[in-house]
Order: structure tokens, then sequence, then C-alpha cells
């Protein structure tokens, strides 16, 4: 079963960083990646539907428009369900308290440690497939 992750970020080389980083995965389609490079985006993406379905969010915060924490208040709306991970460049404990206040799973400074963000990502997979 292939595990749908939307990433929502306004940098426009995080989808080649991601594709790098989880080569493997991608190959064995244990995952497969959504981009959006807006909040905005990224509402439209989730409402439209996509394949395979989103599993896992992982949403920046500071965002031009939409931010990510007001992104993940309509997200928590729509979706309760759907586990989001928010990334900042800013980990002070304001982030983090409003991130998880709103319903963030957990949150991950930038530069992005991907080998704890696959553990991660791996912990959400089991906790869902435990349930």
């Amino acid at each position: 079963m292939t595990l749908g992750i939307l990433v929502v970020d306004d940098e426009p080389d995080v989808a080649d960083l991601f594709k790098q980083r989880f080569r493997a995965e991608l190959r064995s389609g244990q995952v497969a990646f959504h981009f959006a490079t807006s909040a905005e985006q990224a509402l439209e993406s989730l409402v439209s539907g996509l394949n395979p379905e989103t599993f896992l969010v992982l949403s920046d915060i500071n965002m031009p428009g939409m931010s990510g924490l007001d992104f993940l208040q309509h997200l928590r709306s729509q979706t309760p369900d759907v586990p989001v991970i928010m990334v900042t460049a800013y980990g002070d404990m304001e982030n983090r308290r409003r991130a998880l206040d709103n319903g963030a799973t957990d949150l991950v400074t930038k530069p992005v440690d991907f080998i704890e963000l696959k553990k991660l990502v791996n912990s959400i997979i089991a906790q869902k497939q435990a349930a």
C-alpha cells in the first residue's frame, strides 16, 4: 500500500529535496508525495482529491498568504484525523505551543533532519496501522 504525503512549502527546492531524501521509499512504492506551494493550493488539492489519498501532511508555518498555522486550523475542521507535522525555521516554544494547540502531531525545525523525520513518519504509520 502506498501512503500519500502532502508537503506544503513555498520554497521551490523543497520538492526536489524530499524526492532525493525519500528516494528509496519512492522507488519501493512505500510513499508518494504531493506538493503544494501554498496553503490555498494544498486545500484545493485536498478538496479535489489526491491519489493516493493523503495520509500525512507536512506543512511549513511561515508562508505568504495563508500561514501554515491557519492552514492547520482549516485542515483540522475538514479532516481531523490526518496527522500533520509542522515545519519551521523558528523552533521557539511559542510556535511549538501554537502548532500543538491547533492539532499538529509534531513540529520539526529547518534544516530538516531527514533521518529523524523518517523515524517520525514511520512512527505515525505504525500508530495508524495499529489503530
